[in-house]
């Protein structure tokens, strides 16, 4: 059988990608969403997850391109004085990896975002990361000691062939290489682990190598590609206009990234190709 994890990424960023996924929930073939605790429109994503307790959440972990929970005095090697983490994910991924002096910091930062979406009440149903970060070396080794701790027992274990990847565009082609081959990397490292933790994950995972431009006709052809067992596939979709979206994500395609999610020509296709709709624990969506 064919099952579907279909997950939005960057709840809590902001009232426009707050507004989407409700939308890609309640209207279209959404079963999950990933949550910011350090977003400026956290509350008001924790209020609608509250009013649709049907859609699942889990924690987006942020140590790139967002803001910290902890006071920024608190953890200098990690943010700036205001509390924003740094912009180029690169130079901070080499920082967290060679600095050794602040892993006490990313530790207690991260531990911080886990006890904040605790401290929600609402069900922390898997874990992933703003740009993926939760594959960091550095980060993994990290969680795969709090995961158990906080009762975490799913994982987004982020990989996907650029030979199944449908984008035939001579953009990011040398990109799309070197996100295939660093993230398969990394997930040889994370997959035993998660195995020794007993932890779930999704067999395929889709949206690496077109994030932000995951729309209807790109969706329709990734389908084809599924094979059985549990994928997940996960979006950026947004309301526009919105500053917070636009100012950080300028090239990414929100509104169509949401159309697809709510697209008639997806719903048909997989109900011709026999997929299921679920969640991480397993909860089976019927189209909407």
């Amino acid at each position: 059988m064919k099952e579907l994890i279909v997950n939005a990424d960057d709840f809590g960023l902001s009232s426009g990608v707050n507004r989407a996924v409700i939308e890609a929930w309640q209207d279209g073939i959404l079963t999950g969403a990933s949550l910011m605790v350090g977003g400026r429109g956290f509350e008001e994503a924790v209020s609608l997850a509250r009013d649709n307790p049907g859609l699942q959440v889990g924690l987006h972990l942020t140590l790139v391109q967002g803001r910290s929970v902890l006071p920024a005095h608190s953890i200098p090697g990690l943010a700036d004085y205001l509390g924003d983490f740094p912009a180029n994910p690169v130079r901070a991924g080499m920082r967290y990896f060679f600095r050794k002096s602040i892993r006490g910091e990313l530790v207690r930062e991260i531990e911080a975002q886990i006890v904040r979406f605790r401290e929600t009440g609402i069900p922390l149903s898997h874990i992933d990361g703003h740009l993926n970060i939760h594959m960091h070396p550095t980060v993994f080794d990290i969680l795969s000691e709090l995961m158990p701790k906080h009762g975490i027992a799913s994982f987004r274990l982020t990989r996907e062939k650029l030979s199944e990847d449908p984008a035939r565009s001579e953009k990011r082609k040398l990109g799309r290489k070197v996100d295939a081959f660093i993230f398969n990397r990394l997930a040889q490292r994370c997959a035993p682990v998660l195995g020794r933790l007993g932890m779930f994950h999704a067999g395929q995972v889709k949206g690496l190598l077109n994030s932000g431009k995951m729309t209807e006709q790109y969706l329709l052809k990734m389908l084809d590609t599924l094979k059985d067992g549990v994928t997940e596939i996960y979006f950026h979709p947004g309301c526009l206009p919105d500053a917070e979206i636009s100012a950080l994500m300028p090239d990414y395609s929100h509104g169509e990234e949401l159309q697809a999610l709510t697209s008639a020509a997806v719903k048909e296709k997989l109900a011709k190709l026999g997929v299921r709709l679920r969640n991480y624990r397993g909860e089976v969506k019927r189209y909407a």
